[in-house]
């Protein structure tokens, strides 16, 4: 029947990795969903994921992470370090403090779980601002009515003008890259708060251990040669003679919160903010919004017109204090002010000598610390 009406629950728009999982979540749910995108086929992001505890067990409860057989690297110690204190900061626990996984592996694997129900349609292109819930949209010939839109097409996204930025005095660019080095890293995650910015180092999943991932954030334009002697400067005690890979991406750090939307709309992932990567939480707060999309589902029926509302509502307390945090953090060893440099050893200082502290930054690390 060619004029026939396919009544869905959720038309998800943006099957990246958050997009992709939650329509996977949502399936589970017995909820009816299509995904679109424009295309999200290609597999050319050879970026890294640092998956952690929260996440994995998220991952677990979709029977995706066995997928992933050994496609990734555990994390079991985290080093803290800075250029004011002189004693490293030591951060373990029995369990793995998250994982480090690449990020094609995880999206084609949900990919494949996607097709299989023909869930995922590729290569849509529809104007977002137009889509409205209860409304017939065409996706590959075919007609849809749709409850709820979820948005989930990353931080470039303005269509609403919804979007509060949170900029730094000046804004910080990531480069993000690869190295071999001839110690084995042992499981070892590094951040470094130098004084050109935050460099963080984590284990990239091979059998010798011996590959490095990097992330760096700075105000300065930073040529191959000078990341090169970084990375040499900080790491080589610990992972012996490094050498840098070539190819080296590097983005601007616009942090961002997103308004509330019309009750058409929910946000989900760097659609509803993004976060300096000092934090290392990006991708797991994307996760907690896939866990809190479910568990108001759980108490509100779809056709609640405030089901948005609600849930950015409880969203917002955990995004904006990570925004606030990650703006602090920046903002004192940007600044190499003697206040800055007191409150600075103050809380270094702190969690060195109390282990409760301790133990909530690793509550923090693995997303078991509620913050609401």
């Amino acid at each position: 029947m060619k004029n026939k009406i396919n009544n869905c629950d959720f038309l998800i728009v943006g099957a990246g990795l958050i997009g992709s999982l939650t329509a996977i979540a949502l399936i589970k749910k017995n909820f009816k969903v299509v995904v679109i995108d424009k295309n999200c086929f290609k597999y050319d992001d050879n970026r890294t994921l640092a998956v952690n505890a929260n996440s994995r067990d998220f991952l677990k409860s979709l029977n995706l992470w066995s997928k992933l057989s050994k496609k990734f690297e555990d994390i079991n110690k985290i080093v803290i370090g800075d250029y004011i204190n002189s004693e490293l900061l030591h951060f373990g626990d029995k369990e793995a403090m998250g994982s480090v996984i690449f990020n094609n592996d995880l999206l084609r694997i949900a990919h494949n779980e996607l097709k299989k129900g023909k869930f995922i349609y590729d290569r849509i292109y529809l104007d977002i601002s137009k889509l409205r819930i209860n409304e017939t949209v065409k996706i590959k010939n075919e007609l849809f009515i749709f409850k709820k839109i979820i948005l989930s097409v990353g931080k470039k996204f303005n269509g609403f003008n919804n979007v509060v930025k949170y900029n730094y005095e000046n804004e910080h660019k990531s480069y993000v890259g690869f190295f071999n080095h001839t110690f084995n890293h042992n499981n070892i995650a590094y951040e470094y708060f130098t004084k050109k910015g935050p460099l963080a180092v984590l284990p990239v999943p091979k059998k010798d251990k011996k590959f490095s991932t990097f992330i760096f954030s700075t105000k300065n334009n930073m040529e191959y040669s000078q990341l090169n002697i970084l990375l040499k400067q900080f790491f080589s005690k610990t992972h012996g003679k490094i050498k840098l890979n070539k190819n080296i991406h590097n983005f601007n750090i616009s942090p961002h919160l997103s308004n509330n939307l019309n009750s058409d709309y929910i946000l989900l992932g760097d659609s509803l903010r993004s976060i300096h990567p000092v934090a290392g939480q990006g991708w797991n707060l994307g996760v907690k919004d896939i866990q809190d999309l479910l568990s108001i589902l759980n108490l509100y029926p779809i056709e609640n017109a405030n089901l948005s509302q609600i849930f950015h509502s409880k969203r917002l307390p955990e995004n904006l204090s990570y925004l606030i945090f990650t703006n602090i953090i920046n903002s004192l060893y940007d600044n190499k002010r003697e206040l800055s440099s007191f409150v600075i050893k103050f809380g270094y200082q702190s969690l060195l000598k109390f282990s409760f502290l301790r133990r909530l930054f690793i509550k923090q690390a693995m997303g078991r610390l509620k913050l609401i």
